[in-house]
Order: structure tokens, then C-alpha cells, then sequence
């Protein structure tokens, strides 16, 4: 049995209303699609895909998209938002680290903060190498983890109870060096890129309310904390008001994020 299965079947569960974030992570959509190189005829796979915004921004330019994600609920509104648009793309239900794709199918594999919650990074590695093409690009967007996004599940670690051995932390995804460490011999030609993905927010108290409210993973927390540990719950939500402040300007949440490209060998 996989010993991370419980896990997963958390996550499941955790994200299954992240559609209400789709249309702050689609704008950040056709930036990876740029930069992956995906254009008209090729054979992508979106990893991770969560709602479709990286696989239908794709398949709007030509390309033949196949998605995959964990939480049927996602899987299920990307096709409701591909049949909306009247844009073909194939969707499924399935697991990153076990891709239910054959090997050498796509040109290009692509992931947008979505691989990196993959518990255990080596075997997503190689289930994203084993369906790319030999001289095919993977691509992805992960969080830094010295910026907002990343701080904030570092800060959300902090006060959850610690995960079962061998999961890996998300944040370990925005760094390059680790990057470099994980794709490894299996891939050329490595480059690194930096963008901003915009949150409109009016105030640091309508984003911890907006979060703790639709973010599975903060709204699991914050209730069980409520419950058990009241004292931590409000530390929680005013840890998460400051470490908001330092990045609210103008009523815009500043969320960095750092873009890889590489060739597989």
C-alpha cells in the first residue's frame, strides 16, 4: 500500500473548492504557456491542472491538451470551463506520481503550482520525465519560498500538525538549487525566469477571512485549531494579517513566483 496514500486522500479533499482561486492563477497562465514554447500542434500535459487555466490557455492556441489532477471536483470544472470556452482538451482524474499516461506521449508537460504538492518530489519527477518525449520541455511555476506564497504555507507548516515521513514541503520547489538537484542528468538546457501573479485585495483582514474561508488547507487548520486551540487559531490569523501586510499595496497582493524550463535528454 502507499504509504502516502492517507496523505493524498487529505489533499483530496483540501482542494476541492480551489475553483474560486481560477481566476487569479489564470492570469498567470499564459506566462508558462509562453514560456514552455507550447504553440499550435503540440501534445501537452498539464500536471496539476486544477481547473484547466494553464491546459485551456494552451488548447486555445492550437495546442492538444491533456490535464490531470487529484481532486475530481477540479477535474470536473475544467471540462465545465472547456465546454464553456468550446475548447477541446482531455481531462482526467489521476495522480502525479503514478500519471495514468503512457511513456514518450507528450512534447511538452507543464505544471503550475500544482506538481509541487506531490508528496514526494523524486517519484513526480520521474512520472513528468517518463510521459515527456526525449527532447521535450518541462515546464512549471512553483513559490519561492523566502516570498509571500511561500511563507505563507511555511507559516500554515508551522502551526499543523507535522506531515508523515517523507512528504516533502511545497516551498522546497521555488528554490533553483533544489530544482537544479531534483530534474538532475534526466534534463539540458535548465533556465529560470521570475513573475508576479496579482491578488486584488481591499485589506489584510479581507485576505485572511478570504482565505481561511475558501483555501482548503488554511480552512482545515483554522477549524480544527478553533476547536482545540483557540489561542494558536487567533496567532494563526494574525500572523497571516502581518505576513500579508509586508506585501498588500495599493489593495494588490504581490505574489512572486519563480518559472523553470527544461529540455528532456
Amino acid at each position: 500500500m502507499d504509504p502516502t496514500a492517507p496523505f493524498k486522500a487529505q489533499q483530496k479533499v483540501a482542494w476541492s473548492n480551489f475553483a474560486i482561486f481560477e481566476n487569479v492563477t489564470a492570469s498567470a497562465a499564459p506566462r508558462l504557456v509562453s514560456f514552455a514554447g507550447i504553440k499550435t500542434g503540440t501534445k501537452v500535459l498539464d500536471v496539476g491542472c486544477g481547473t484547466g487555466v494553464v491546459g485551456l490557455t494552451a488548447a486555445r492556441l492550437g495546442a492538444q491538451v491533456t490535464g490531470v489532477d487529484l481532486t475530481p471536483e477540479l477535474v470536473a470544472r475544467a471540462q465545465e470551463n472547456a465546454t464553456l470556452m468550446g475548447v477541446e482538451a482531455q481531462w482526467r482524474e489521476g495522480d502525479a506520481e503514478a500519471l495514468p499516461l503512457p511513456d514518450a506521449a507528450f512534447d511538452v508537460v507543464v505544471s503550475q503550482f500544482g506538481h509541487m504538492f506531490a508528496p514526494r518530489p523524486d517519484v513526480a519527477v520521474r512520472e513528468m520525465l517518463r510521459v515527456l518525449k526525449r527532447g521535450g520541455v518541462i515546464a512549471f511555476s512553483t513559490w519561492p519560498p523566502e516570498l509571500f506564497t511561500g511563507r505563507m504555507f511555511g507559516l500554515i507548516g508551522k502551526y499543523a500538525p507535522p506531515p508523515p515521513a517523507g512528504v516533502s514541503p511545497p516551498g522546497q520547489w521555488g528554490d533553483t538549487n533544489v530544482v537544479r538537484e531534483r530534474l538532475g542528468a534526466a534534463v539540458k538546457d535548465i533556465a529560470f525566469a521570475r513573475d508576479v501573479m496579482r491578488f486584488q485585495m481591499l485589506s489584510v483582514q479581507h485576505y485572511r477571512v478570504f482565505m481561511e474561508t475558501n483555501f482548503g488547507p488554511a480552512r482545515k487548520l483554522l477549524e480544527g485549531l478553533d476547536a482545540s486551540e483557540p489561542a494558536r487559531a487567533a496567532a494563526l490569523r494574525r500572523d497571516l494579517e502581518q505576513l500579508a501586510a509586508e506585501f498588500l499595496e495599493d489593495n494588490v497582493l504581490r505574489q512572486d513566483y519563480l518559472l523553470t524550463r527544461a529540455v528532456k535528454v
